[in-house]
């Protein structure tokens, strides 16, 4: 089975299927039957892509329902700490992050689903992220954690002196104080 389970409902790891020989290796970043097959039925109707630099923490974002969004996240040069926090209420693992690096070498993936807070730090020099999205981007429905928030306890693997947060990410609220519209339905 190529998606494993975590510990937070709905939260997977895929992992593909890599054929490497001389040449160098293929795999299947995302095929619609494998997904059906395992449970997953998505719709992506975005693909989005970052480049960062080493020390660059991105997030806690998450877009509120009707626009939330499920994310499937791999990386495509470098490599990352990828950071989830369940904001859904009711969830047996509300209010938990979950880390996981992902990188171009273990070619993991990530399959977020609505209702958590997303993020990650740049552990390499460069990285390049790549992900797809279910819903489309809506600005006016944007929300946020604090990316430190004690609450959480998140080791981001960066220094403090050496992380760069942008001025928009320093704004978020801290868990307890977060605009948050998202419901936990086992």
């Amino acid at each position: 089975m190529p998606f494993i389970k975590t510990d937070f409902p709905g939260l997977l790891i895929f992992e593909p299927k890599v054929f490497e020989d001389s040449r160098g290796y293929f795999f299947e970043s995302y095929n619609e039957n494998i997904c059906n097959e395992e449970g997953v039925d998505i719709h992506f109707v975005q693909d989005n892509q970052a480049q960062s630099s080493y020390g660059v923490i991105r997030g806690l974002h998450y877009q509120l329902a009707p626009f939330a969004q499920t994310k499937f996240i791999r990386v495509l040069s470098g490599a990352i700490l990828d950071v989830v926090v369940d904001i859904r209420k009711g969830s047996p693992s509300f209010g938990k992050s979950y880390s996981i690096e992902l990188s171009a070498q273990n070619k993991l993936q990530l399959l977020v689903p609505k209702g958590f807070a997303h993020g990650y730090s740049v552990l390499s020099a460069t990285s390049e992220v790549f992900y797809k999205c279910d819903t489309f981007y809506n600005k006016a429905s944007e929300g946020g954690l604090m990316y430190n928030d004690p609450a959480l306890n998140i080791n981001w693997q960066i220094p403090a002196d050496k992380q760069i947060i942008s001025e928009k990410d320093l704004l978020h609220p801290d868990f307890e104080n977060c605009n948050n519209n998202f419901v936990y339905t086992p």
